[in-house]
Parts: C-alpha cells; structure tokens; sequence
C-alpha cells in the first residue's frame, strides 16, 4: 500500500518526537561528525541553517560548531511581504529572537542582517522525511522547495543539503512537479549522495 504525503509526515513525525532527549542530544553531536566531512565544508563561509523544532534533529550542536570554526551562520525568517518565501539574517548569540506564526524562533526582523540567498554558500534544509533517490518531503509549505527552485534549475547559489534523523528515512516518496530533490542529506550516522 502507498502512503499518501499526509500519512507519511504523520508517521515520521510521531517517530521522531518519540526520541528521548539523550538520543536527540547524541544524534546532534554525531551529525556534527557526519557534517564535517562534507567536501563543501572548507570552501564554505556563508551557512544557512535553522532552529530545531516537533523532534527535528538538535541543530543547535552544529551552530555552535560552526561559529568556532569561523563560519557565519544565517537563520531563515518568513518574508513579512512575499507570503510562503524565506529571507536568511545573519545569527550570533546574541541575534534577538521572535516567535513566527508557526511558533518557531526567528531572528528579529533587521534588514541590515539579511543576506540573500545567492550570497549563501549551503542551505541545510529540514525534512519531514526523505527516500533513497534524494526525495524530501517537508511540513507542506513550500518554504525551501521556492527557496532552493533557482537552485535546482541553474546549479548556481547556495547547494542545499539536509539534515534528518535516520528514521526519517523511508523507502520512496511520492513526489509532487514542485519538490527540490536533495543532492545530499546528512544523518547522525552516514551522508547520503546523489551526485557524482
């Protein structure tokens, strides 16, 4: 049987809000080991990344990582007028923060701050879940799928790369015209991909 979209980002959202806190922890501080293989990495200063949320994989690990490698990190905020698109502001420690729509922290809004997307060096996407040919499925609303389009089209800009647990993983994805596949995705214990 063939789970629809919907079923599927039921299932593996309850799968992975169900990972104990010391699992969450540990899965950061091993997606940080998987990360900092990443052929990308050394060429890369300017990292778009985002703020973990319903069990997503402990971001916060890697952030801290990356700014004591010297990188700078950005942060996405809704667009306050181009509805269902993205802007990145530049993250620190000490960024003052907001609650979005969705609840999820966001850096305040500081046009000072934003740097635009063909600027950035890689973008780690969320995910809902993801299939063995790159497919991401995310929460629905086409955020990154816009964000990284120009991407998927051109090559240019900012590379894309997911970050997940591994449950999120299953088989295959039903796919819709409009979703990005990833060229890579990283878990806490192997990078996966797709390109040669």
């Amino acid at each position: 049987m063939i789970l629809s979209r919907q079923a599927i980002r039921s299932h593996i959202r309850e799968k992975r809000n169900q990972l104990l806190s010391d699992t969450q922890h540990q899965a950061g501080l091993d997606l940080i080991e998987q990360f900092s293989t990443l052929a990308e990495l050394s060429n890369s200063t300017h990292i778009a990344l985002y703020l973990s949320t319903d069990g997503e994989i402990n971001t916060t690990p890697l952030i801290e990582w990356l700014w004591s490698q010297g990188k700078s990190v950005y942060i996405p905020v809704l667009h306050p007028f181009s509805k269902g698109h993205l802007l990145f502001l530049h993250y620190t420690p000490t960024t003052p923060m907001t609650l979005n729509k969705y609840q999820i922290l966001e850096p305040q809004l500081n046009q000072t701050l934003i740097k635009p997307v063909l600027e950035l060096d890689l973008i780690c996407t969320p995910l809902v879940a993801f299939d063995s040919t790159g497919q991401r499925l995310g929460m629905g609303g086409g955020y990154y799928d816009r964000t990284l389009s120009s991407w998927f089209k051109s090559k240019q800009g900012a590379k894309p790369i997911g970050l997940a647990h591994d449950c999120q993983h299953v088989d295959s994805l039903p796919s819709a015209a409009w979703d990005v596949p990833l060229p890579k995705i990283v878990t806490p214990s192997k990078v996966w991909q797709w390109e040669s």
